[in-house]
């Protein structure tokens, strides 16, 4: 999950998808989850405190910014073996897309297209970029 100023995503150099200030998730899943990881996810990216108050302070969540979400199954690439990243552990297409689906909807996101070639622009805000992991997929130590 990355706070942006803006982010954006093209597919064959059309542009699908665009926020102003929010969250940009990049969204892998793996094979052990579940609808209830994706309700936990959605709702944790909801309430996270990253956005800056009067103070400038990280204390506000979401509220009524935007959000762009973006299907990522190499985000379960494990890379410990060889150097060809494996990703035995991301979750089959159609059951990876109904619980992406199901993030963005919870979510009210904006989305990329599933499984499709994208290109991703964000201006990343502060820089802040945060790990929001409820899976079961195996993480390198």
């Amino acid at each position: 999950m990355q706070r942006v100023s803006r982010a954006a995503v093209r597919v064959d150099g059309a542009e699908v998808a665009a926020i102003g200030p929010g969250l940009l998730v990049l969204l892998g899943v793996g094979h052990g989850d579940d609808e209830a990881v994706a309700d936990r996810v959605a709702d944790k990216l909801r309430a996270l405190r990253v956005f800056p108050d009067a103070d400038g302070r990280m204390n506000e969540p979401l509220g009524e910014r935007e959000v762009l979400c973006v299907s990522q199954f190499t985000l379960l690439g494990d890379t410990r073996k060889g150097n060809r990243p494996s990703f035995v552990a991301a979750a089959e297409p159609a059951r990876a897309n109904e619980l992406y689906e199901r993030v963005c909807d919870r979510l009210a996101a904006q989305r990329g297209v599933f499984g499709a070639h994208m290109e991703v622009e964000l201006v990343n805000d502060g820089p802040v970029t945060l790990l929001v992991d409820y899976g079961s997929a195996p993480h390198a130590p």
